[in-house]
């Protein structure tokens, strides 16, 4: 238990860190910008769950969509300062791998038919991010960072199996941990730092088109962990591939933007 607390002290001094670095940009006093842009965003998720005790798992597969909100206040040097922030409706969870120590599939005895097991989470995610862009603002190209703490809100959840649990094949199993499988989720409120990378495309009174990756850690978990639950860890992550149109409600009248 004082593992788990001390590795939660080093990831919370990890946010504040990168809070107090978005802190610093912003303090700077650059090419001063005021514009503020509202779009729309799409894209596939890729996320599973990390179980201590380890549970086998390939790629869960879902899909997330949202309102994005951005600010720009400033270039620093070359960098373009900005705020984002999102509201999505995001479907995680996780796929477990049934395996055999072969590395074959278990076939239930009952049905006659491999083993399989997903759980479906629903989430409304709220990102925040700290954003430097570099390249062009209002025509062309822009390679861009972003970086800062993500909030998800627990909506509902369903299960996708095709075998009673009283029928497991459980002897053939690699993994006997099943705990998870009959476990509603008990925290309904997610935390932990997210960081994506990407290329923006503006257009003249067309608006931008944005492509990015996203990789998100979770610095909670779905389950309690104390030394009386059963994992001792069970934290979401995912990886995303989005696509975002903003268009722009308030641009700054700088002729030497390009």
């Amino acid at each position: 238990m004082l593992l788990i607390i001390n590795r939660k002290v080093k990831r919370f001094s990890l946010l504040i860190a990168l809070l107090a670095l978005t802190s610093a940009v912003k303090a700077q006093i650059g090419d001063y910008r005021n514009e503020f842009s509202i779009g729309f965003n799409g894209g596939y998720v890729l996320s599973n769950v990390g179980f201590t005790p380890t549970v086998p798992q390939s790629q869960h597969t879902g899909l997330t969509g949202g309102l994005t909100l951005r600010y720009t206040s400033e270039k620093y040097f070359n960098s373009i300062c900005a705020v984002v922030a999102e509201v999505n409706y995001t479907q995680l969870g996780w796929k477990e791998d049934i395996k055999t120590p072969e590395d074959e599939l278990v076939v239930n005895t009952v049905t006659g038919l491999a083993e399989s097991y997903q759980r479906d989470m629903t989430y409304l995610q709220i990102p925040v991010f700290a954003r430097l862009g570099w390249g062009r603002e209002r025509r062309g190209l822009q390679f861009f960072f972003q970086a800062g703490p993500q909030i998800g809100v627990f909506l509902n959840e369903k299960t996708q199996k095709n075998f009673e649990f009283k029928d497991i094949n459980i002897g053939s199993r690699t993994s006997t941990i099943i705990a998870q499988d009959t476990m509603s989720v008990e925290h309904k409120v997610d935390y932990g730092i997210a960081a994506g990378l990407g290329l923006e495309l503006s257009i003249p009174h067309a608006g931008h088109l944005l492509l990015e990756g996203r990789y998100y850690y979770g610095l909670g978990d779905i389950y309690g962990n104390s030394k009386h639950d059963y994992f001792a860890r069970s934290n979401i992550s995912n990886i995303v591939i989005k696509m975002t149109y903003l268009f722009d409600l308030v641009k700054s009248k700088n002729s030497k933007i390009k």
